[in-house]
């Protein structure tokens, strides 16, 4: 099938590699000249595990192409686009609410544009009632034309964790599609055959439910998260260790494991930014979401847990301006570069304020972090997570990335001038950092 694929982030990107992988002719959309060059050589401008060979093969054999013209990813050379993917970014306002204003543009250059019947796919995060709002759009723009052709909208939402989301696209839990059109259905049904081979994995859906269970889905686990923080914070109040205590209610198959890590709360660019939209969705709709609004607040708290343990652990010792706080780990989470709502940045601009050093470490995410912390005097970033503990007082552990989990313990020991790490993943046990003379403040224990 020819498949148009509107916006190369995370969605975008990802879904173009994975359709194409599958002998699709994927023509991917993007309005930097930059980025396109950048693809169109074989290499990706964003960091997702196994993404980049992916679409290099891809574009190697032909299936793949990229392309800042919109008409040319519909034209298909004269073939005509099947689908088209729209996959562009829907930013939050101070009140949670969508900035559609780039989905409303492609809807806007697709009506403009098209030539033949065509399906639109809707797989950016929106609010619910999108699909109605970009059908009309489109339908506005071919009435502005005195042109008369099928095009249909149907929902289509992602659920691709970064730093996962190759292997989430290629075997999914579910496909959801949103559309009252069975011969959309059918067709998306073709388009991700290859992706269900094992059982039927497709589930067809009124458009605005579907919309409704994205963000459902998302606010499910922040709340998760939320949860077994709120728990943790309790822990530490009562004498219990929520590590204890995870696998105490995990063990229940209705509660489960996952999603119940205690740390410094949820970041990225899903999470944040849906439980914030579904708060606006239930606020227009006349309802007051008491239970998401509360996980909301609770992470907010939770990405200065970390702050408070040092402020406190340092309150006795003359406080925290003047010292240094090696940092690893600055994108929101291990396996990605994404430092959007990260708890490392809400750490780090907590304690610069009260006058603390940082040196800080993110094996991916420097040049990111780079931007983003440049303007602070007290922010020096590191070479390696070796490097950023040289002439500092103590460490904070904030992204779990794998080569974090072992390290060199001595070395440790001899390079910080306190000997305190601040654990906000759980990722060591106290009684080992003991036997280097270590102290340990970890999260709920």
């Amino acid at each position: 099938m020819n498949v148009c694929i509107v916006g190369t982030g995370y969605v975008g990107l990802v879904t173009a590699a994975c359709l194409s992988e599958m002998g699709n002719h994927v023509r991917c959309v993007d309005k930097s000249p930059k980025v396109v060059q950048t693809l169109r050589a074989g290499s990706i401008h964003i960091f997702e595990p196994g993404l980049e060979a992916l679409v290099r093969r891809n574009v190697a054999e032909g299936r793949l192409s990229f392309t800042d013209s919109l008409p040319d990813g519909l034209s298909f050379d004269g073939d005509g686009a099947e689908f088209a993917f729209i996959c562009v970014g829907t930013p939050s306002g101070d009140d949670g609410v969508c900035d559609l204003s780039y989905v409303d543009a492609v809807a806007a250059e697709i009506g403009q544009t098209v030539g033949r019947p065509l399906i639109v796919v809707n797989k950016s995060t929106v609010p619910v009632g999108t699909a109605d709002r970009v059908r009309a759009i489109v339908q506005r723009e071919l009435a502005a034309r005195g042109v008369n052709l099928d095009v249909d909208v149907v929902s289509n939402p992602e659920f691709l964790k970064e730093g996962d989301a190759v292997q989430d696209f290629m075997k999914p839990d579910r496909v959801i599609v949103g559309t009252e059109n069975p011969k959309s259905a059918e067709l998306l049904k073709a388009l991700y055959a290859p992706f269900a081979r094992s059982r039927e994995k497709l589930i067809i859906m009124g458009v605005r439910s579907a919309e409704m269970t994205k963000y459902a889905a998302n606010c499910m686990l922040a709340t998760k998260i939320s949860f077994i923080n709120e728990v943790a914070n309790i822990c530490e109040r009562v004498g219990a260790d929520v590590s204890e205590v995870r696998l105490g209610i995990g063990s229940d198959h209705r509660i489960g494991y996952d999603f119940i890590y205690p740390g410094v709360g949820y970041g990225g660019s899903c999470f944040p930014k849906d439980v914030k939209a579904f708060l606006a969705t239930a606020r227009e709709a006349g309802y007051q979401a008491a239970l998401i609004d509360a996980v909301d607040q609770v992470n907010t708290g939770q990405k200065l847990v970390l702050a408070q343990k040092v402020v406190k652990h340092f309150e006795p010792l003359g406080g925290v301006a003047g010292k240094t706080l090696a940092v690893w780990g600055l994108a929101f989470k291990a396996n990605t570069d994404d430092i959007r709502e990260a708890p490392a940045l809400a750490i780090i601009r907590e304690l610069t304020a009260l006058g603390m050093r940082v040196r800080a470490f993110d094996p991916v995410a420097m040049e990111r972090a780079r931007a983003e912390l440049s303007g602070n005097a007290l922010v020096e970033l590191a070479a390696s997570q070796y490097a950023a503990l040289e002439g500092a007082d103590a460490l904070a552990v904030v992204t779990d990335w794998n080569q974090f989990r072992n390290p060199d313990f001595a070395g440790l020991a001899r390079s910080l001038a306190q000997k305190v790490v601040f654990d906000g993943r759980n990722l060591y046990q106290p009684e080992l950092l003991a036997r280097f003379g270590i102290k340990h403040y970890g999260i709920g224990r």
